[in-house]
């Protein structure tokens, strides 16, 4: 394994009784030295694609009867919101094999499975790098981490008949604002649904009338409608909910210093609410059986 600590960890309630998981794919910081080693750049810039603290963000959530499974390696290491083998030529040594999907947006823009940058624009790797390698932290780490997350939505699937799987995720402040032009100040929060197509109407209003209430301002699906792990999970027809939550960086972090700014705990008390009001109606939503251990 590439560190001493598992590359992800479920943080699970005493007592599981909400019809729901929350997932926070791209807050790991637990770098390699291997590949520290094997890139140009500093660990500070390394984590300029962070999802920086999202998983302490959402982290009520466990104490409101849902666990949360959360990455502890980077995103530039291993991308786990994307397919298994989103790999770009440029990258490696020799020819990739016929089932690398070499060719999707992601790739293009160096942001595949084993990202060839950083969010801003930066080459990460010295020089190219052998496929076993990528294949190993494919097989060794996402491979893993998608059967646990599966498992875990499967878990409330069986016993509530339905599941709602929450995406955590941030944004850069700069990201909605060709989007929204319109809207007075930065856009707050994105919410994903894939236009309907991963999540019930009335799951994703729900959460944005919430968040509206805190005097947060949300956008729908625009910029971001939901990425592999979204359209993966995501099948209301079938029980299955799936709604990606992006949060503007610069509600509750220096995005050049990457601290924690005075409105981390501000945001921090608006999520546990919104925890505090989803996981109940959901459960009232759903009518599922108990899911506490019997």
């Amino acid at each position: 394994m590439p560190d001493a600590r598992p590359p992800f960890e479920i943080l699970s309630p005493e007592e599981w009784t909400a019809p729901a998981v929350f997932n926070s794919p791209h807050s790991g910081r637990d770098f390699p030295e291997d590949f520290l080693r094997q890139s140009r750049l500093v660990k500070h810039t390394l984590r300029k694609s962070e999802d920086c603290y999202v998983d302490e963000l959402f982290m009520s959530c466990v104490a409101h009867g849902a666990p949360m499974l959360r990455a502890r390696i980077p995103r530039s290491y291993i991308d786990l919101n994307r397919e298994p083998y989103e790999l770009d030529p440029r990258m490696f040594v020799g020819e990739l094999p016929g089932y690398a999907n070499t060719s999707s947006p992601r790739v293009a823009g160096g942001l595949g499975t084993i990202p060839r940058i950083v969010s801003e624009g930066e080459e990460i790797y010295r020089g190219r790098i052998d496929f076993a390698e990528a294949r190993n932290r494919i097989e060794q780490i996402y491979l893993p981490y998608h059967r646990t997350l599966s498992a875990l939505t499967n878990a409330v699937l069986s016993k509530a008949g339905e599941v709602l799987l929450i995406d955590c995720h941030s944004m850069p402040a700069s990201a909605s604002a060709h989007v929204a032009p319109q809207v007075a100040g930065a856009v707050d929060i994105v919410l994903g649904d894939r236009f309907g197509a991963s999540c019930a109407e009335d799951i994703s209003g729900f959460v944005e009338d919430e968040l509206n209430r805190h005097g947060l301002r949300v956008l729908r699906n625009k910029p971001y409608a939901g990425g592999f792990i979204t359209q993966n999970h995501g099948s209301p027809h079938r029980g299955q909910h799936a709604l990606q939550i992006e949060i503007n960086r610069s509600l509750y972090m220096n995005e050049t210093t990457l601290e924690k700014s005075s409105g981390f705990e501000d945001l921090r008390s608006v999520l546990a609410k919104l925890s505090s009001t989803l996981l109940p109606y959901l459960e009232q939503r759903f009518a599922p059986q108990q899911l506490a251990a019997e």
